[in-house]
């Protein structure tokens, strides 16, 4: 999952229809709150042409009402706690908030739904496409700013309690799922990567309304972080940031790089490239006797449902998850495996040995922190 990085600058073919235009133009607003004059013209490219295109042509601001009102939201939920600071937003090419500036930046893709479209068909899943999701990440975000804001991480309470703000970041991380240490916010329990994770993490449960922390996590040790975060923002709620720089990092009008190039960098950072482990279980889950049907074939009919199921399970993104599948999916068709008669056993059978190998993925060095 690509949250923020608070330690690093970022905290983190075809052609158009002939008349495509002509047919915008007869439209006088569309439901994405467009008008024909600001219509782009690539929302009728397929995925390759668009790929082809650099971000900083696009042409996207913040300007949607799906966006707007997600803002809204947040400021709202400021509110209603009774916090001044609100921190500043703007479009990049992804979620994160950077080091030394109290703001947001939201990926681009949700400016669109033609690039939130394009995110799915590249990583499978649109990180923060739904209501609730975006909003989950923008609480999350606000954290870091307030945290950056009144350099609350400075404070021999915070430290304590969350660890040291200056803790280098890991490449990745081995969560513990059973720990009542932290809050459970952002999958996969995101709050164990850093202490800087931890208690964006944990403002996020705070400031969500209605999350009833106190009896939720009423037991649990991740309770005195919580009562921590309502002292703190009860002391600073009125007043104003020391910290109160606006820049924007990387904002998409200066990203040059195509969407293709972006999508690259993203897969490959998120990769899975060890295919020939898998090469036991799959042997023995698909003896080369065992029928007529392939196993790639198999593995393909069933592969959405898997994936859906296993993200679930796991806490692991759905791309992720996707990236072991597809691996079994090539070692079945390059060790010619055959698929038995039995479907319903197979499912199961095959769900246990993906949810082996993706946990796996996860607790064994490869689960990434931040792009």
């Amino acid at each position: 999952m690509s949250v923020s990085n608070p330690q690093v600058n970022r905290k983190s073919y075809g052609r158009p229809q002939v008349d495509m235009n002509k047919l915008i133009e007869r439209k006088s607003r569309t439901r994405h709150g467009e008008t024909p004059s600001t219509i782009p013209i690539w929302i009728s490219y397929n995925d390759k042409k668009l790929l082809e295109m650099r971000i900083c042509d696009l042409g996207i601001s913040l300007e949607t009402p799906v966006l707007h009102r997600a803002i809204g939201q947040l400021y709202s939920e400021l509110a209603h706690r009774k916090l001044k600071f609100r921190p500043h937003v703007w479009l990049s090419d992804e979620w994160f908030s950077p080091d030394g500036i109290p703001g947001i930046a939201i990926p681009f893709y949700l400016a669109h739904p033609r690039l939130s479209r394009l995110e799915r068909n590249q990583m499978l899943e649109v990180e923060g496409g739904t209501r609730q999701w975006c909003l989950k990440i923008l609480r999350h975000e606000t954290g870091h700013a307030f945290d950056t804001a009144f350099r609350l991480h400075r404070r021999k309470k915070y430290r304590e309690l969350f660890g040291r703000y200056s803790t280098p970041y890991p490449e990745v991380y081995r969560p513990d799922p059973t720990s009542r240490d932290y809050v459970h916010h952002l999958e996969p329990w995101y709050a164990q990567s850093h202490p800087s994770e931890d208690f964006a993490e944990t403002f996020a449960v705070w400031l969500k309304p209605r999350s009833r922390w106190r009896s939720v996590y009423q037991s649990w040790p991740a309770l005195k972080k919580l009562e921590y975060i309502d002292e703190i923002m009860s002391e600073i709620g009125q007043q104003t940031p020391p910290i109160k720089s606006r820049r924007r990092i990387d904002p998409v009008h200066r990203i040059k790089k195509t969407l293709g190039e972006h999508y690259t960098t993203k897969r490959q950072y998120y990769g899975y490239d060890t295919p020939t482990c898998f090469d036991h279980d799959l042997q023995k889950l698909f003896p080369k006797s065992s029928g007529k049907k392939t196993a790639a074939g198999f593995l393909m009919r069933h592969r959405t449902e898997f994936s859906r199921v296993l993200a679930t399970w796991t806490g692991e993104c759905r791309y992720n998850v996707n990236q072991v599948i597809r691996e079994m999916i090539d070692r079945c068709r390059e060790l010619d495996l055959k698929a038995g008669d039995d479907e319903e056993s197979l499912k199961q059978n095959a769900l246990v040995m993906l949810s082996v190998h993706t946990v796996n993925f996860l607790h064994g060095g490869h689960h990434p922190v931040a792009l």
